[in-house]
């Protein structure tokens, strides 16, 4: 399993949000993101192998990059928020952490999940 998994559910669907593309990275020393991982939800709005199976990732600062325009552009619905970036910190423990989303055309929000 990946080290970091996450979930989009649709929240003004009730659904999961398909085809999301996401990308994840870690903050670099000099201020810059390193790609580490990237994918695109599956019909159950979650992508399986997000980081590479196996790898522990190292201590330090990360940020999923949820692209919800082509998703909403996709499903017909307006685009307020073109998309939603979620950083958050880790440990270097290789514990799993689970990011998921809740989204709505006007709002999205999230947490850690188990």
């Amino acid at each position: 399993m990946s080290q970091i998994t996450t979930h989009i559910l649709d929240i003004s669907r009730g659904s999961p949000a398909r085809n999301v593309a996401i990308t994840l990275s870690q903050l670099n020393s000099d201020g810059g993101w390193t790609v580490v991982g990237q994918g695109q939800t599956n019909n159950d709005g979650r992508i399986p192998k997000l980081c590479t199976e196996g790898v522990v990732l190292t201590a330090g600062t990360y940020q999923m990059h949820f692209d919800t325009a082509s998703y909403f552009t996709a499903i017909g619905d307006p685009i307020f928020y073109p998309w939603a970036d979620v950083i958050f910190n880790i440990g270097g423990d290789g514990q799993h952490y689970h990011i998921p989303l809740l989204l709505s055309p006007y709002g999205h929000s999230t947490y850690r999940g188990s």
